[in-house]
């Protein structure tokens, strides 16, 4: 099994932790997306889009976008499930997952940092604001939502960590590599990363303990 990754990339992160969950082995390769590794012509031959995650299992034809990836992880290899058992647990948990993947971390990626600095000629100040705001966004609405579920326990959807808090954990973390605010900030969202990044899969996999990530 072979994933391409990029050590900051939120994306990459949730499918890293979701690997190590489940205790499948992977060789990784590494893309430098600032430097535009994902343009290259090989790796558009696996991902038209210039994206990363991409993840080849076996012989079958590449896996593209994170959240169906972890479906896809969670059932060809379904210990431990990523998943709750129950119906609208599940809805739950894939509703928490879109929060970040569909509606927050959109705004933040290489692209689109690209487009407002080379487009709109939006200074680097700017765009380490823009950043910022929709980081610290979807973190005020996964509090939010947690602090007033009933559902929320340990972790985001009961005591069992799910996609939810794979992604729950994924974007603070990059809230915090952007400078936004700390997860300690959110008294239900910080308590749950807290209890994810204690679990040694979110730990590992951590941007900063990637071999590409910058040397300290």
């Amino acid at each position: 099994m072979k994933l391409f990754t990029y050590w900051r990339s939120q994306a990459a992160y949730r499918v890293r932790i979701a690997l190590r969950l489940k205790g499948l082995a992977i060789e990784k390769v590494s893309l430098d997306l600032l430097k535009g590794d994902q343009f290259a012509a090989d790796y558009q031959k696996l991902n038209p889009e210039g994206v990363v995650p991409t993840l080849i299992d076996g012989e079958a034809r590449p896996l593209v976008q994170s959240l169906a990836i972890l479906e896809y992880l969670d059932e060809k290899y379904p210990q431990p499930p990523l998943l709750p058992s129950e119906l609208h647990a599940r809805a739950h948990a894939r509703a928490i997952a879109q929060m970040v993947a569909m509606d927050a971390h959109p705004f933040i990626v290489p692209r689109v940092r690209k487009y407002l600095e080379d487009e709109l000629h939006v200074g680097e100040a700017a765009r380490a604001e823009w950043v910022r705001h929709w980081l610290d966004a979807g973190s005020d609405a996964l509090d939010q939502v947690l602090a007033r579920d009933p559902r929320t326990g340990k972790f985001s959807v009961g005591d069992q960590v799910t996609v939810a808090d794979i992604c729950l954990a994924a974007h603070l973390t990059s809230a915090k590599l952007f400078g936004g605010r700390e997860p300690s900030e959110y008294p239900t969202a910080g308590r749950i990363y807290a209890n994810c990044m204690a679990i040694d899969a979110f730990a590992a996999e951590h941007p900063l303990r990637q071999p590409d990530a910058p040397a300290a």
